[in-house]
């Protein structure tokens, strides 16, 4: 809702431009805000006017009106000074508070909107009812975009995110809880994931040049009604737990090219315990690997199992790769060199990586 601090801000703007003193108090006689030093009332005096049907009133070289909120009196406005040039001072200044009141109402409004619209907390009837009188259009294709800090949610990535991407052009930023901003992207018609992925990357560049922040964003996928918003939050929301487990490299993830780890996001972890001891049985399992193997394999999965390439970027002999490869095979009993295996070998990094996550408390 509309602070103090905003209503001070609008009747400085506007004293200092027209030289009337403003005042604006609440409706038992307290000051709100005030441009200079608030004229001195009895609270009866402001509560008798508040209830009265005039909508203005002149007492000792003093204006006073009355400020709605949608038919329902919220402020009385004091304007100081003679004739008819303060009572219009006046009037305009409540027309502004008016506008602003119903502004700010409505931002706090789409954004409980969207908030509950995300979480499910809406009737079907009841996203369409309140989308149209909040002007909302429900029928402009969208995508869920999240926007994740590593310290948790920043009010500076929020004001940047919202400076970005307002309202006026059909994007809300929001957010459900404590560690990210959510933006509700219109799209034109005919945009594509690849036009998706380009704001996703900006949104990215941006955190880290104007607000030093480290961010990573995840995106679902694009639904043409409002009342789908909740399924591409849901997506965005997996990406962004599968990208930290199987793609912590990255810093933009999408829900529509998770590939396996999607797979692997939902399995039991009972059976993936059962696949671990199935594959590995006694003998070392990956995790327990040192450092320079791990990376070894990782950058011959990269080079698509090719041992020339691979020794060549890690600034080995061949013969200290194939020895490295061999030394892997005796401890894990699988043969990386070979297409099968290297696969179940990928794959069983994967699920480690999974389980680890889920025994992290962070699912």
């Amino acid at each position: 809702m509309i602070t103090a601090q905003i209503i001070q801000n609008s009747i400085d703007e506007l004293s200092a431009i027209t030289r009337v003193q403003l005042s604006v108090m609440d409706l038992k006689g307290k000051v709100v805000a005030a441009t200079a030093e608030a004229p001195k009332f009895e609270g009866s005096f402001i509560s008798d006017f508040a209830a009265s049907q005039v909508d203005s009133q002149v007492i000792g070289g003093m204006h006073l009106l009355k400020i709605m909120d949608e038919g329902d009196l919220s402020y009385i406005l004091l304007a100081k000074g003679q004739g008819e040039d303060a009572y219009m001072v006046g009037k305009i200044c409540v027309s502004q508070l008016q506008n602003l009141i119903v502004a700010y109402k409505e931002k706090y409004d789409r954004n409980n909107f969207f908030q509950n619209l995300l979480l499910d907390n809406l009737l079907l009837i009841d996203i369409y009812n309140r989308a149209k009188k909040l002007r909302i259009d429900v029928s402009v294709p969208r995508v869920i975009i999240i926007v994740e800090t590593k310290a948790g949610r920043d009010s500076g990535a929020a004001e940047l995110l919202g400076s970005m991407y307002t309202s006026g052009s059909g994007d809300y930023v929001t957010a459900v809880d404590e560690t990210s901003v959510i933006l509700i992207k219109a799209l034109k018609s005919g945009e594509t994931y690849e036009e998706i992925a380009g704001v996703a990357t900006t949104i990215v560049d941006m955190m880290n040049t104007e607000a030093m922040l480290d961010v990573r964003v995840s995106y679902g996928t694009i639904v043409g009604e409002i009342k789908d918003l909740s399924k591409s939050y849901k997506e965005a929301k997996m990406a962004l737990d599968v990208g930290k487990i199987f793609y912590a490299e990255k810093r933009v993830i999408a829900y529509n090219m998770l590939g396996i780890g999607r797979l692997i996001y939902q399995l039991p972890v009972n059976l993936c315990k059962v696949f671990i001891d199935e594959i590995f049985g006694d003998r070392e399992i990956p995790e327990n690997l040192d450092e320079e193997t791990l990376n070894t394999i990782n950058k011959f999965f990269e080079n698509n199992l090719n041992v020339s390439e691979t020794s060549r970027q890690l600034f080995v002999h061949r013969n200290t790769l194939v020895y490295r490869i061999e030394k892997l095979e005796k401890a894990t009993g699988l043969d990386i060199r070979t297409f099968d295996e290297a696969l179940t070998f990928k794959i069983a990094l994967m699920v480690l990586n999974y389980m680890k996550y889920v025994d992290s408390g962070r699912f």
